[in-house]
Order: structure tokens, then C-alpha cells, then sequence
């Protein structure tokens, strides 16, 4: 699920998964990943995105099925892309967004928003801090919709695995509207709790289930604009056959404010192999 967002992949996605680890495991004898604990708490207004790092070569896209989430009832019409989805990165709102196309059609500014896999690395490696997590495996682009797996290099030149299957839907008008991360599609590592678009106060509940062996997850409340995570707690220890996860994160920021939850989980063979996130707002 895509932290609430949309459901596909489940036979890709699985490629950093349990089965894959455990044959690592069994040569290399590592069966846990460290993590350290610590909590953020900086904020800062909405800002575009800084500029996004290379991207290499996907493979052929294929197609994943997908299930709209609820908007929330607080949200503006212009603060959801596509009247639904929850804006995560790099745009705040629409007024972002035609600020971006101006410049865009003045100067060229930063011609990597109108490029869904560019898009989503730099959220993966910028945004979530995610720096291993550097290679564009497959991507999909249906309509105004995209699919963009991310992943890390494999040991001996195989092929990557994969860590999550981002969502980004095109946000405002015109044939120069940007992509926008919107969500992930979830499926052996999943954030379900809070549900897509809620309302949160801090401490939020957070969880989801997973598959694997000696998980520890690490859960960072991070929101367009802020150099640092806004909450984070590490970690939970996790694991077995799609088994629950859960936790609670404290965190500072205003009112209405859209944050992005990120779990992650790794340390067997990259300090981040999956990871899942979902959209909230936080209450008035």
C-alpha cells in the first residue's frame, strides 16, 4: 500500500526483501544493522527543491494498478495534487508550483521537475537523506501519473535492489506542470498507521507490517522546507512473515502544515535496503 496511497509491485518490490537478505546473511554472517537514536525538531517555511543528482539507466517499465487515497478534509483544494494526494516534495502548493514555471519559461531554472525519475532520486537522496539509495531501477509514467523504483547497487554488478516504488502524480496546469512525490507503493515493508491524509498531533502512532530477519526500523518525520527531520525515533526491532510494526514519534509543527512519515529499515547488507512513506497534515 502506498502508505495508504496505492497498492502494485509486489513481485519486484521484493527484491531487497527477506529471501534476498537471508542468502547474504548466510555468507556474510551480519544479522543486524546499528541505529543510533535522536530526535529533530527544525522547521522552516515551504520551499522549492534543490537541484537533483544524476540519474542512471532504468530498465523497461511495466504497469502497477493503483487505488486513490481520501483527501483530507482540512485541505485546500490548491494544497492536494490532482484534488486528492498530499503534496510531499518538493512543491508545498500550487503557488509553488506556477512560481517554479515562471522561472522555468524566463530562464530554464531547474528543468529536472519536468522529469519524474530526476524527481524522485532527489527525494530519496535529498529530501530523505537517503545518500546509498542512488539508482533509478525501473519507471513507469501512465497519463499524469508516475511509478519510479529506487535502489541500491548490488554486491558483484547484479542487478539493484530494489528499496521503494515511489508515486508522483503532475502537479497545477499546463504542459509544463512538475512531478510531484506524492507516496510510495508499499509491499514486503509498509506504513499504514496514520492512514493517508490524516490529521496527527504529536505523538503520532505510527506503524505497518513487515517481512524480514532482525529489522530495525527508524521512523523520521520530515516536511518540505526544513533542512532536518521535525521528530524521529530509532529504532524498533521487527521482523517474521508480514508481521506488525509500531511506534510513536514526537515532533514540532504547525498547524495545517503537510509532513511526510519515512520508515526505513536496514543494515544487512546497505544501512537503508526498504523504506515506505505517507502523507499527513497536522492538526489545527
Amino acid at each position: 500500500m502506498t502508505g495508504g496511497v496505492t497498492i502494485g509491485r509486489a513481485g519486484r518490490a521484493r527484491r531487497v526483501g527477506p529471501r534476498w537478505t537471508l542468502v547474504v546473511l548466510a555468507a556474510s554472517g551480519l544479522l543486524a544493522g546499528a541505529c543510533g537514536t535522536g530526535s529533530g525538531s527544525a522547521q522552516g517555511g515551504a520551499s522549492a527543491a534543490t537541484p537533483a543528482p544524476p540519474v542512471s539507466s532504468p530498465a523497461s517499465p511495466t504497469t502497477a494498478p493503483s487505488v486513490s487515497p481520501a483527501a483530507s478534509p482540512s485541505a485546500a483544494a490548491g494544497s492536494l495534487v490532482a484534488g486528492r494526494y498530499q503534496p510531499l516534495w518538493p512543491f508545498a502548493d500550487e503557488g509553488q508550483v506556477r512560481e517554479w514555471q515562471e522561472s522555468y519559461r524566463s530562464g530554464g531554472h531547474q528543468p529536472w521537475h519536468l522529469d519524474a525519475a530526476q524527481t524522485a532520486l532527489s527525494f530519496t537522496r535529498g529530501f530523505l537523506g537517503f545518500k546509498g539509495v542512488d539508482q533509478v531501477i525501473e519507471r513507469e509514467v501512465t497519463g499524469a501519473h508516475a511509478r519510479v523504483s529506487v535502489g541500491i547497487r548490488a554486491e558483484g554488478g547484479g542487478r539493484p535492489g530494489i528499496a521503494a516504488v515511489i508515486h508522483l502524480v503532475r502537479f497545477g496546469a499546463g504542459a509544463q506542470a512538475p512531478w510531484e512525490v506524492v507516496g510510495t507503493d508499499d509491499t514486503t515493508f509498509s506504513l499504514t498507521t496514520p492512514r493517508y491524509g490524516a490529521l496527527v498531533s504529536s505523538p503520532v502512532k505510527v506503524g505497518g507490517r513487515i517481512t524480514g530477519v532482525d529489522e530495525r526500523v527508524r521512523v523520521r518525520v520530515r516536511g518540505t522546507g526544513s533542512a532536518g527531520p521535525l521528530g524521529e525515533r530509532c529504532c524498533v526491532s521487527a521482523g517474521g512473515d508480514d508481521a506488525p510494526w509500531s511506534t510513536t514519534v514526537t515532533f514540532r509543527a504547525a498547524p495545517g502544515r503537510t509532513l511526510t512519515l519515512v520508515a526505513s529499515t536496514g543494515g544487512h547488507v546497505a544501512e537503508v535496503e526498504r523504506f515506505a512513506v505517507t502523507g499527513v497534515r497536522v492538526a489545527p
